[in-house]
C-alpha cells in the first residue's frame, strides 16, 4: 500500500508544470523562428552546460542507472570515465567545425562534404534516432505517472501518454532552444536536489551516516566496478570504448543535443559548456550509482518491497526498484522522488521535439533555402510539423508499453548503437578522408549497416554499447568502397 496519496502526487504533478509554463511565458515573449531554432545565438554558455546535464540524463538515469545497480553493479562507471576523451573530440573537433560552417542544422555539413543524398541519409538517421530513443526515456516516466497516480483515477495509460507529451509540446512551442535553455536550467536543478534528499531519507531510514554509508557501499558486492568477462556486453574495456563513442554519437552528432550549444554566443563559450557539462555529469552519474548500491541494499534487507519489484518469471526489473523503495517509505522522499523523476523527463520530451522539429523544417523540408517563403508562413509550417511529431511519439510511448522487456538504459543504448552508428561513420569519413562518395549510394550502406551489426551482435559476437563503434567502423569501409580519390566541389 502506497504510503504517498496519489491526490497529492498528482498535485506536485500539476503545481510543478505550472511553473514550467511561467518559465515558457517569459522566456518565450518576442520569440521569433530564429529563437526557436538557435536562441537567437545569445545564449549562456554556463546556463547552457548546467541545463544539459538534465537533458543528458533524463528520466532513465534517474530511474534505470540507480535501478540496474542490482543487476549489473557499479559496471557502468567505465563508460562515464570514457566521456571525458568523448566530450573532449566534440568540442575540439566537432564544435569549430559547426561554428565556422554557421550551422542551424548540423546535417548541412553532409551535403556541403557529400551530396544531398547523404544529408537527407543523415538527417533521416538522426530523426530516427531521436525519435525512438527519447520515445523509450518517455515512456518510463509516463510508465510511473500512470501506475503511481492517474491509475488510481481510472485514467488510460495511452491518455498518460497524451498529458505528458501535450505538455511538453506546449511550453516549447513558441519558445523552442530559448525556452528550453531555462527550463532546463531549472529542471537540472530539481533532479540533482530530489536525488541528493532521496539519498539522505533513505540512509536515515537505515540509520546510517555519510561515512557508514560510504563504507557500506564499498563493502558491497554493488561496488564492483570491472567486469573482466570479456564474453559479457557489460566488459568493462567494452564499457570504457562505447564511453569514448557514445558522446560523440548521441550528443556531438544529436541536433538535439548540439543545437543549444550552437545557440552560445561565440565558439570559445561552446567549448566551455562542453567542458563544463562534462565535468559535471560524472559526478553526478556516479552519485546516481551510490543511491542505486544504497537502494540495493535497502531492498535487500525488505523482501515485501523486493517481491513488487519482482516479475513473473521471477527476474527483479531494475526499472522498478527505485519508484517502489521512494513510494513506500514512511516519509515524503516518494513526493521528492516524483519531482526529481518529472524533473528529469520534462527536458527529454521537449528536447527531442524541438529538435526533430527543426530537423524536419530544415533537413528533409529545406524550410531555410526556399524562396519567398515568409516568417509567418514558415511559423505554420514549423507548428505543424511540431504536431506531427508529438503524434508519432505519442503512439511510440503507447508501443514501448507493451514491447518493454528489459532495463531502458539498455534499450536506450541499443536503439543508439544501431541508429547513431551509421551517423557517425557518415561524419568520420567526412572528417578523417579527403574522399568523395558516390552520393546515391549512402542511403544503401547505411540501412544495410545495421541489419549486418544486428546478425553480428546475435549470432556471433556480442559487443555490448561497442556496438555503435563497430556499425560506425562498417559504414566507413562501406562508404569507401563507394568513394572516388578527388574531393568534390
Amino acid at each position: 500500500m502506497n504510503t504517498i496519496n496519489s491526490t497529492t502526487l498528482l498535485i506536485t504533478f500539476l503545481v510543478y508544470t505550472a511553473i514550467l509554463f511561467l518559465i515558457a511565458y517569459l522566456t518565450s515573449r518576442k520569440a521569433d523562428n530564429s529563437a526557436y531554432f538557435s536562441g537567437n545565438r545569445k545564449s549562456n554558455w554556463f546556463l547552457v552546460a548546467y541545463g544539459m546535464i538534465g537533458a543528458s540524463l533524463s528520466g532513465v538515469s534517474f530511474m534505470s542507472v540507480p535501478g540496474n545497480v542490482y543487476n549489473e553493479r557499479f559496471w557502468y562507471l567505465p563508460m562515464l570515465l570514457g566521456f571525458i576523451i568523448g566530450y573532449g573530440i566534440i568540442g575540439f573537433v566537432l564544435l569549430p567545425l559547426y561554428f565556422k560552417m554557421n550551422l542551424t542544422s548540423i546535417y548541412a555539413y553532409l551535403d556541403k562534404r557529400f551530396g544531398n543524398y547523404s544529408y537527407k541519409t543523415g538527417a533521416s538517421f538522426f530523426i530516427l534516432s531521436r525519435i525512438l530513443g527519447a520515445a523509450v526515456r518517455t515512456f518510463l516516466v509516463v510508465f510511473v505517472l500512470y501506475n503511481f497516480v492517474l491509475k488510481n483515477f481510472g485514467v488510460p495509460f495511452e491518455v498518460a501518454a497524451i498529458l505528458f507529451v501535450l505538455i511538453a509540446i506546449l511550453y516549447t512551442l513558441r519558445g523552442g532552444v530559448k525556452t528550453l535553455i531555462w527550463t532546463d536550467t531549472i529542471q537540472t536543478t530539481f533532479m540533482i536536489v530530489a536525488i541528493v534528499v532521496a539519498l539522505i531519507f533513505i540512509c536515515k531510514q537505515m540509520n546510517w551516516g555519510f561515512l557508514t554509508m560510504l563504507s557500506e557501499v564499498r563493502a558491497s558486492d554493488y561496488s564492483d566496478v570491472f567486469n573482466t568477462d570479456s564474453s559479457a556486453a557489460t566488459n568493462w574495456i567494452k564499457r570504457f570504448i562505447s564511453g569514448m563513442v557514445v558522446p560523440v554519437a548521441m550528443t556531438g552528432l544529436d541536433q538535439a543535443m548540439i543545437q543549444k550549444s550552437l545557440s552560445c554566443k561565440s565558439l570559445k563559450d561552446a567549448q566551455k559548456n562542453m567542458v563544463t557539462s562534462v565535468s559535471m555529469m560524472i559526478p553526478v552519474n556516479l552519485l546516481f550509482l551510490i543511491i542505486g548500491a544504497v537502494l540495493a541494499i535497502y531492498i535487500q534487507g525488505h523482501p515485501e518491497l523486493l517481491a513488487l519489484a519482482t516479475n513473473a518469471a521471477g527476474s527483479v526489473e531494475a526499472d522498478k526498484i527505485f519508484p517502489i523503495v521512494a513510494f513506500n517509505a514512511k516519509s515524503i522522499i516518494g513526493i521528492i522522488f516524483f519531482i526529481g523523476l518529472i524533473s528529469a523527463a520534462y527536458p527529454t520530451c521537449a528536447n527531442a521535439i524541438t529538435s526533430l522539429t527543426t530537423s524536419t523544417c530544415i533537413d528533409l523540408l529545406d524550410m531555410e533555402k526556399k524562396q519567398g517563403i515568409t516568417d509567418e508562413r514558415k511559423g505554420q509550417i514549423r507548428r505543424r510539423v511540431n504536431i506531427i511529431i508529438a503524434i508519432l511519439f505519442v503512439l511510440l510511448v503507447i508501443a514501448f508499453n507493451y514491447l518493454k522487456n528489459d532495463a531502458v538504459i539498455n534499450m536506450v543504448y541499443a536503439i543508439a548503437s544501431y541508429t547513431y552508428g551509421p551517423l557517425l561513420g557518415l561524419f568520420m569519413f567526412g572528417m578523417l578522408t579527403k574522399r568523395a562518395i558516390y552520393d546515391k549510394a549512402a542511403p544503401f550502406v547505411c540501412v544495410a549497416v545495421p541489419i549486418i551489426c544486428y546478425l553480428i551482435q546475435t549470432h556471433l559476437f556480442n559487443f555490448g554499447f561497442a556496438l555503435i563503434l563497430v556499425c560506425a567502423g562498417l559504414t566507413f569501409i562501406g562508404l569507401a568502397f563507394f568513394s572516388r580519390s578527388q574531393t568534390r566541389s
